[in-house]
């Protein structure tokens, strides 16, 4: 069974610290929620919603460092794309 994935605590914080700033994107702020809903738990998975928004978070060289680890984060963490046979 593969491992499953959860947000580390040093981009817990990353993230706690985008979802305060008032300067941060609404798309920032989706995948930096999502991060964090998901420190302590492992069975939960990212939405396409906000696959697509921490994609372009991701994409985009405006945003902070930190927004980029949580929008990592988030994107690790999304459903895999593989069927079952």
């Amino acid at each position: 069974m593969a491992k499953k994935k959860v947000t580390s605590k040093k981009v817990a914080k990353k993230a706690s610290k985008v979802l305060k700033s008032k300067s941060t994107s609404k798309s920032s702020k989706s995948a930096a929620g999502s991060a964090l809903s998901q420190t302590k738990s492992p069975k939960k998975t990212t939405s396409k919603k906000v696959v697509k928004k921490a994609s372009k978070v991701l994409r985009d060289g405006r945003t902070s460092k930190n927004s980029k680890s949580a929008a990592g984060s988030a994107l690790a963490q999304k459903k895999s794309s593989k069927k079952k046979k």
